[in-house]
């Protein structure tokens, strides 16, 4: 059984293969993202020239460790791939991202892109989408009644489970944008178009980790090889 550090090589490899020279590359965050960071550094130190965009101060740092040319998302608004890990994908390539704390800037970078390639193991394919806390980037001004709307929400769409909120030790986590998150425990979201119109309209929620026709392509890992789902 091949381990996850070498599914997540397989996979990041795989997209590499897709990816022509001279793109502009948004590139992802989360250790997925770092095995595809890696496995670009080093077709960039073999001459293979890109232009990339980070979606986090994260992987902008590791990036340019691995001497990867960066740029902002101002200086290259329009971006022809991005390559970024999941949390889950489901058969239709919706999909949780955010448990690496970027997901605002990711579906930043994802929508400036035309075209959105994942990259995971095939432990992250579900049929519902919910297993995995679903990530949701809250203004701390108001975060009670933030969390108040989310809950009621949850229970329109008879919905429950914990909303907790983010912590490093015991601190808040906080968004490389300032921001904090409540990870919220569903179980499953039967529907999730509802979930991401109904969260939206809430005003204290900046974003959230549900991404809904995004995805073009999901590249998915495993003991057997690569299957790749298309939209």
């Amino acid at each position: 059984m091949a381990d996850a550090a070498a599914l997540k090589r397989q996979a990041a490899e795989a997209a590499f293969a897709d990816l022509e020279e001279g793109i502009n590359l948004g590139i992802g965050t989360g250790s997925t993202a770092e095995a595809f960071i890696r496995v670009l550094g080093e077709h960039v130190r073999a001459g293979f020239k890109v232009a990339g965009v980070a979606t986090s101060q994260r992987t902008d740092r590791l990036c340019r460790e691995l001497g990867i040319p960066m740029r902002t998302l101002d200086e290259l608004p329009i971006l022809d791939v991005t390559v970024d890990g999941a949390d889950e994908v489901d058969g239709k390539l919706r999909l949780i991202k955010g448990g690496g704390g970027a997901l605002l800037r990711e579906k930043i970078v994802a929508h400036a892109s035309a075209k959105m390639i994942v990259i995971a193991d095939e432990t992250k394919r579900v049929e519902t989408l919910g297993a995995f806390p679903l990530p949701i980037e809250v203004n701390g001004f108001g975060l009670t009644a933030t969390f108040l709307s989310i809950r009621r929400i949850a229970e329109t769409m008879g919905l429950s489970g914990e909303i907790i909120l983010r912590k490093v030790g015991d601190d808040p986590f906080i968004t490389d944008s300032g921001h904090l998150i409540l990870d919220a425990s569903f179980g499953r979201i039967p529907d999730p178009e509802a979930m991401s119109a109904a969260l939206h309209a809430v005003p204290g929620i900046v974003e959230h980790g549900l991404f809904i026709g995004m995805c073009s392509e999901a590249v998915l890992a495993g003991p057997n090889g690569v299957e790749r789902l298309k939209s």
